[in-house]
């Protein structure tokens, strides 16, 4: 199917069409290609494919069509041109920043951004000489207020890990035009299925696919969408060269969570509302950070830019530390680990795991208390998960 034919079809049937690319074996669920090289005809196309006269597969590090399927279709659920599959979702945001940024650039980035994020931007890259500034994601006045002369891009994440905050993507995407940046937007936590930053503003979209695009806790894997001038001319030449790219295998167990990322999306949505409505309702429990709560601060701007409130849910428990630690100790259903997104549902407590190597004022100035505890909303019974919940006998 060409490009305007997959555009024309809705997102479930992209999901499990586009990308797609039978062979003569007339296989009917997609292949793995798992080869490290590609042969050729003859010497002649060899130089070709290398200088990049010829298209067609050269080495998997830059050519592969496992990746090249999950990358084609992932670009059509998020209405991109154009896609990059990379190791991790961290090796997306240096891939993207690599290939666009130079030594005495600046970029203005939100506070609330996952704590890697951070570390990345002021302990690698600013080693490079870019420079990086930091606003509150809400405030589209800071936004504007920030910009340098040297600034070539703004980066956050909407909602926000891990306090689920809505930045005005619309808003922002018109302040960095204006001031010819580029947006780039970190769409991990609402997919494609539930938010389509490129239609609101953006110019990248950023995943780690390790998270809700995989669904199970599998792979780890991160990608980037954008124009076909970005992705050719930018992202490519620096993957082909620093090697930060997606495994073939990792490739194939993505292409499949696609498959079912719609409805998956809707039930995470589904199950993280009740949840995050009965935490609501707990006296022990100071506050709940969830878009789809009337409390939320951006509870109306999150209804005009998704069609899902997504499977992240936050909350503060009286007790700091001590009573956080003590919560996630006792629970039976969730599991304890940093990863979120999949299919089982999952608490961490950033202060002393994702946001652990920020200092403590950083983390208190974006919000992320000793007592905050974040929940990843799996696709279990939200019954069952409030039960737990409840059984510990902490929150009321």
């Amino acid at each position: 199917m060409n490009e305007d034919d997959i555009s024309a079809l809705e997102f479930a049937t992209r999901a499990c069409r586009s990308g797609t690319s039978m062979t003569l074996e007339q296989e009917h669920s997609d292949p793995m290609f798992l080869t490290s090289s590609f042969c050729f005809n003859n010497a002649a196309q060899a130089a070709a494919r290398f200088a990049g006269e010829e298209q067609g597969n050269v080495y998997s590090r830059f050519t592969n069509p496992t990746v090249r399927a999950f990358e084609e279709r992932l670009a059509a659920l998020e209405g991109g041109e154009a896609c990059v599959g990379t190791s991790s979702g961290m090796s997306a945001i240096l891939a993207t920043c690599m290939s666009i940024l130079s030594a005495g650039d600046h970029v203005v980035a939100s506070h609330s951004i996952f704590g890697t994020t951070v570390n990345l931007f002021k302990n690698v890259l600013g080693k490079f000489g870019i420079d990086f500034s930091f606003v509150d994601l809400t405030d589209n006045e800071a936004w504007s207020a920030a910009v340098q002369s040297n600034t070539k891009m703004f980066f956050l994440e909407t909602p926000s890990n891990p306090l689920t905050e809505i930045g005005d993507v619309p808003a922002i995407a018109s302040i960095a035009r204006a001031n010819e940046c580029l947006l780039v937007v970190d769409n991990c936590f609402c997919t494609p299925a539930l938010q389509l930053p490129l239609a609101l503003g953006a110019d990248i979209v950023i995943h780690s696919a390790t998270k809700f695009l995989d669904g199970q806790g599998r792979c780890v894997g991160g990608a980037v969408v954008a124009n076909h001038e970005i992705v050719k001319t930018k992202l490519v030449p620096f993957l082909r060269s620093a090697g930060p790219t997606m495994s073939p295998f990792n490739a194939w167990v993505f292409l499949k969570g696609l498959e079912t990322l719609e409805i998956r999306m809707q039930r995470h949505s589904e199950s993280a509302m009740s949840v995050a409505g009965w935490l609501s309702e707990q006296s022990k429990v100071t506050r709940v950070f969830f878009p789809g709560l009337s409390s939320h601060p951006q509870h109306e701007l999150a209804k005009t830019q998704q069609q899902g409130w997504g499977g992240v849910v936050s909350f503060e428990i009286s007790g700091g530390k001590k009573a956080a630690w003590e919560l996630v100790d006792q629970l039976k259903l969730f599991s304890i680990t940093a990863n979120l997104g999949d299919s089982r549902s999952i608490i961490t407590h950033p202060a002393s795991t994702t946001h652990s190597r920020i200092s403590a004022e950083e983390r208190l100035k974006v919000g992320v208390s000793e007592g905050l505890l974040r929940l990843s909303i799996g696709l279990e019974s939200p019954r069952d998960l409030i039960r737990d919940l409840d059984e510990t006998k902490m929150l009321s």
